[in-house]
This record gives structure tokens, C-alpha cells and sequence, in this order.
């Protein structure tokens, strides 16, 4: 019998993005449920009561939550020849992955909203800016001369953060004076080199879509 793998998820959200990326990557064939954040469906409650939250991986009708994990369970149960793995077979290697993955999560996801939110007060606004710089800056560091974060085979890592190239657009018309490239050309260079490749291509979010979308939700 096939597997039935359906995934709840919000069209603009960077970590459903993550998913899709890894599904098609693996060659995992699902039906995606675009779920509303304010009117969230029956089914997306019953898989998620803990944090209510997408995107949701349902799997032969059994959830697994939060993007991360989720991206490590399509990695281990879609081994089917077709990608190599998206984590290091080494552990040492894999607990960098998954080291950097949190950071992504914890330092460079807060500065976004940071900026969002305070995109009228100019100073809280600069903090946010200089630490959200900080942290690609870092970024860029850990993938130094690599095609990818990994190395030569694109992985986890890549999974976890190219998502939020979606977003830099919206960042950048944000916050005056914030040009991403400018700061960091490597990072661009490794988004423009991951776009190349088809489940990035077909997963990644419209830049300018995610613009008009921040615009629309500001006026609400």
C-alpha cells in the first residue's frame, strides 16, 4: 500500500518551507492543506493540540510537528536512493547540523520578527538590523569557501535556513539601509546556487509575494 502523506501548512511560513523543500528533495509524493492562521481547521487542532501550529506532517494518518523534526523524519524514513541523506552519517558532523539549525531558529528567526515588529520605531529597529546582520554574518562564516552547508552534497542545513531568502526582500524594504547581499555575497551566491536546484525552485516562496503578503496583513 502507498504511503498517504499530507502536509497542513500556511503558504508564506519559512519552517512549512522546510518541509516542502525535503519532501520533494526525497521525491515524496503528498497532498498539501493550506491552513488559515486565524481559522484553523478541525483536522490541524486534532494533529497538533499541543502547539496548534503547521505545519503539521501527517503520515499514514500519524502527525509529526515542528519543522525540524520533521525534516529528520522525512531524512530517515524516505530512504529511497533518489537524494542522498539530507544529515551527515558522522554524529559529530550531524550534531553541527543540528547546532546551527537551532541557531538559525533562535538567533536569526527573532531579529526577523524584531525588525517586522518594529519596522516604525527607527532605534529598536537598528538593534534588531545590526543583530540580524551579526547572525548572517556568522552564517556565512560556518559556510566559508562550501557549495553548501554540508559540504559538496546539499543538506539539512541548507534545508533549515534557505527558506528566509524568501523574506530578505521584505527585510530590506523594511529596514532603511539594510542591503543583505551587500553585507553577506556569500550567502546570496549560496541561495542563487540552491535555487538551481528543482525542490528549491519549486518550494520557495515568491519573494515579491511574500511583500505584498507583509503589506496586506500590515493593513489589517
Amino acid at each position: 500500500m502507498a504511503d498517504e502523506v499530507v502536509l497542513l501548512d500556511f503558504w508564506p511560513s519559512t519552517f512549512g518551507t522546510r518541509v516542502r523543500i525535503a519532501l520533494v528533495e526525497k521525491g515524496v509524493e503528498y497532498q498539501f492543506v493550506e491552513e488559515s492562521l486565524q481559522d484553523k481547521s478541525p483536522l490541524l487542532l486534532q494533529m497538533n493540540p499541543i502547539h496548534k501550529k503547521i505545519p503539521v506532517l501527517i503520515h499514514n494518518g500519524k502527525p509529526i510537528c515542528e519543522s525540524l523534526l520533521i525534516v529528520q523524519y522525512i531524512d530517515e524514513t524516505w530512504k529511497n536512493g533518489k537524494a542522498p541523506p539530507l544529515l551527515p552519517s558522522d554524529p559529530y558532523q550531524r550534531a553541527q547540523a543540528r547546532f546551527w539549525a537551532d541557531y538559525i531558529d533562535n538567533k536569526i528567526y527573532s531579529c526577523i520578527g524584531g525588525i517586522m515588529r518594529s519596522s516604525k520605531g527607527e532605534e529598536e529597529q537598528e538593534k534588531f538590523k545590526k543583530e540580524f546582520i551579526e547572525g548572517l554574518k556568522v552564517m556565512e562564516g560556518e559556510l566559508g569557501e562550501k557549495p553548501y552547508f554540508g559540504g559538496d552534497n546539499f543538506g539539512f542545513l541548507d534545508v533549515s535556513f534557505l527558506p528566509f531568502y524568501s523574506w530578505f526582500y521584505t527585510l530590506e524594504k523594511l529596514a532603511m539601509n539594510l542591503s543583505v547581499e551587500g553585507e553577506c555575497p556569500k550567502l546570496i551566491a549560496w541561495a542563487k546556487r540552491c535555487l538551481q536546484k528543482e525542490s528549491v525552485a519549486k518550494s520557495l516562496s515568491d519573494p515579491l509575494k511574500i511583500y505584498d503578503f507583509v503589506l496586506q496583513m500590515s493593513k489589517k
